[in-house]
């Protein structure tokens, strides 16, 4: 069975989102990226084992899909971004009641049942999925019990305020799979829900 793991940037704290509109994560969309090279070889042998990217409809009309297909060809031979290449070659599956038609690549939209959409997936052929959305999506996805890993990239900054994405419980305890610090002054921690 397919696992659906959620990879998510986070402050300190516990916010994906700071309330007020000012950069906090070592690496936005943009090509100015605080990754150590480290950090940037484990990112890419993540997603050499996914082959589908679940999004949510605000995160595929808000450019995901264009901007890692122009940093595929933008950077073509620059190994730390590997992984754009297999975001346009992954199955991508928007998850959505308003959306009904994809003008994107290798893009399906299914209905926002997320149990059923999601278990259909996880019973499919093929590699793990990696999901990618906002803190609404993500808590969804928690809150239905539907996340086999966590993957938090704790950034080295704290918010005070902002969106959190565990406010709707979902897991009561998980287990700590694997943490690792990085020079640039991030750690990943990787969990899965007990039991």
């Amino acid at each position: 069975m397919k696992k659906l793991i959620l990879q998510m940037q986070m402050s300190v704290d516990g916010f994906v989102g700071a309330s007020e509109d000012h950069a906090w994560q070592l690496w936005e969309w943009g090509d100015d990226i605080g990754w150590d090279e480290e950090l940037k070889r484990d990112f890419n042998a993540v997603f050499a084992g996914i082959d589908t990217i679940l999004l949510s409809r605000k995160m595929a009309q808000e450019g995901y899909q264009n901007h890692w297909g122009n940093a595929a060809k933008k950077y073509p031979s620059d190994p730390f971004y590997a992984f754009a290449q297999r975001i346009v070659d992954a199955t991508k599956v928007v998850l959505s009641d308003r959306l009904k038609t994809s003008q994107w690549e290798r893009t399906t939209v299914v209905s926002g049942d997320l149990p059923r959409e999601v278990a259909a997936l996880k019973a499919g052929e093929g590699a793990d999925m990696v999901v990618f959305g906002g803190a609404g999506f993500a808590s969804a996805l928690i809150a239905a019990g539907l996340v086999d890993e966590f993957q938090l990239f704790i950034n080295p900054a704290v918010l005070g305020a902002g969106r959190r994405i565990f406010d709707q419980g979902g897991f009561g305890k998980l287990w700590l799979l694997g943490s690792k610090a990085y020079a640039c002054g991030m750690v990943v921690n990787r969990y899965a829900p007990a039991g």
